[in-house]
């Protein structure tokens, strides 16, 4: 069976519903795309099934690439390496706007797609599927506007000389993206790979794989050049780690977890030459002060919470709360909550029962410190179909307790109480995954002072989650090293050569 061939015809959720609740009709069968071309699948010798995380049924076979098949494709992307590194800014550009065309015009049908395989609404999937496609336009209109060469007159004490800068693309690049946001994370390191003239092997998470083999399409029909973008399929033990592994490989992007940071860190110790950029899983505070208009803050501090299930590095996991307002707060929050905020009502489930075995665990280990759950309760040891968990609020947590301090990564928010601005700001800052922050007050002048003295990578005044696409990423604490978007993105893709000649 083509899968890709069925796929592209399910473009609307009602036709994708159909095929996939008939079981008659087989499990699609990812490939991997190398070299302009999708692998026959006699070279996987084996498969993980990958479930819809709405009922736990199978949804897809993914190929478990062995060694011999990353070494394929970290060849051929070595080899594309030398013709694309030379191709003008022009010519990259072109190609990013021809993907992103592609894109636009099967929008409806990846929308429908990444809300399926990761579990997300489909608003929210709309959403992240537009995301992706302005990743590639703005890279095509960065590259053409950037400023990348410098120059300027040493005058030593023998000879006087003329120094130049300018930059050039690192080579190989190994990008392994998460389940949480599985197009919009992939595309926007494969826009930023081809704009900077590097060429790369993509690896998305085993979860949730079937938009990016969607992808793959959209590379072939945009002619891309062979070998010049690969994606393949695997889990981290044996395809990520092969993948990271190769000499070949000059650079690695990772979006994950800590610990399959620390892992590939480890895998990639003796490879000094190697850049690491990790993107990674956080805890972030949102930070509630007594001048707030109540109903306005549990609506921003909830949506911090619980969008995309609770599934992304800057959701806001931990509320701190003004005690002149904290019970009021608490209840109207709860109330929120249980109007807006519902499983399979108004949230879909966290995308694998691996993940939701992990956030039960940390609702577990809430239990036995005896929080209180003012909304929300311990799911079921076994899901009877899907991965299913109820929003929920906690409070009587320690701040100083592991699980204050734990990435839960789903839909649980911990509310706190604090009295005076300088200890909330040393709460926040103690929590060594903290990546963003939200600060809700209508004290401008606290608003700037606290903006300033957390350490969080990108902090929200009275809103959250929405940025400029240039503002991008930097590393912050255990949240990731690296930077991504614009200029960022720029130095992780590039490096700087510096030519030094007489000058008269």
């Amino acid at each position: 069976m083509d899968s890709l061939h069925y796929i592209w015809e399910l473009d609307t959720m009602a036709r994708a519903i159909h095929y996939n609740s008939d079981p008659a009709n087989p499990p699609f069968l990812a490939q991997n795309f190398i070299e302009g071309k999708f692998l026959d699948l006699e070279h996987t010798p084996e498969w993980i099934n990958s479930v819809c995380p709405r009922s736990g049924n199978l949804l897809m076979e993914v190929p478990v690439s062995p060694e011999n098949v990353v070494d394929y494709a970290v060849t051929v992307a070595d080899q594309a390496f030398k013709a694309w590194s030379t191709t003008t800014p022009q010519q990259r550009s072109e190609l990013l706007l021809r993907i992103a065309y592609l894109l636009e015009y099967k929008k409806d049908m990846f929308t429908v797609w990444e809300s399926i395989t990761q579990g997300k609404k489909l608003a929210r999937a709309q959403f992240e599927v537009d995301c992706s496609i302005e990743q590639f336009r703005y890279f095509a209109k960065f590259i053409l506007q950037d400023e990348t060469s410098a120059a300027h007159v040493n005058r030593g004490v023998e000879e006087t000389t003329l120094t130049f800068e300018h930059r050039v693309p690192v080579g190989v690049y190994a990008l392994i993206t998460s389940s949480n946001m599985p197009l919009y994370l992939l595309t926007s390191q494969i826009a930023a790979c081809l704009a900077f003239g590097c060429t790369g092997v993509a690896k998305p998470s085993e979860h949730t794989s079937m938009t990016a083999f969607m992808f793959a399409r959209v590379l072939h029909d945009a002619e891309v050049p062979p070998g010049v973008m690969n994606i393949i399929f695997g889990n981290g033990s044996v395809t990520g780690a092969s993948l990271v592994a190769s000499p070949l490989v000059k650079g690695v992007s990772f979006n994950g977890s800590n610990l399959t940071a620390i892992q590939i860190r480890q895998n990639t110790a003796a490879d000094i030459h190697k850049r690491l950029s990790f993107e990674l899983r956080g805890n972030s505070p949102v930070l509630v002060f007594g001048d707030v208009d109540v109903d306005d803050a549990v609506s921003t501090a909830a949506g911090a919470a619980f969008n995309n299930t609770g599934q992304l590095c800057l959701s806001g996991s931990r509320i701190y709360v003004h005690r002149s307002i904290y019970n009021m707060f608490v209840a109207k929050l709860v109330r929120h909550v249980r109007d807006y905020y519902w499983a399979a009502r108004d949230l879909g489930p966290v995308v694998s029962l691996e993940h939701y075995n992990r956030v039960r665990a940390h609702l577990i280990q809430a239990r036995e410190m005896c929080a209180s759950f003012e909304i929300g309760s311990i799911p079921p040891v076994n899901p009877a179909r899907g991965f299913w968990i109820h929003p929920t609020v906690l409070t009587n947590v320690p701040t100083n307790s592991a699980l204050a301090h734990a990435e839960i990564f789903g839909p649980v928010t911990i509310v706190y109480q604090f009295e005076a601005e300088d200890e909330v700001i040393e709460l926040c800052n103690d929590n060594l995954n903290g990546k963003g922050a939200v600060v809700l007050t209508h004290d401008l002048s606290r608003m700037r002072r606290i903006g300033e003295s957390l350490d969080a990578d990108l902090t929200w005044g009275n809103c959250s989650l929405g940025r400029e696409l240039g503002a991008g990423l930097n590393d912050t604490k255990a949240s990731g090293v690296g930077k991504e978007g614009g200029e960022r993105a720029r130095d992780a893709f590039t490096r700087i050569r510096r030519v030094h000649l007489p000058a008269y």
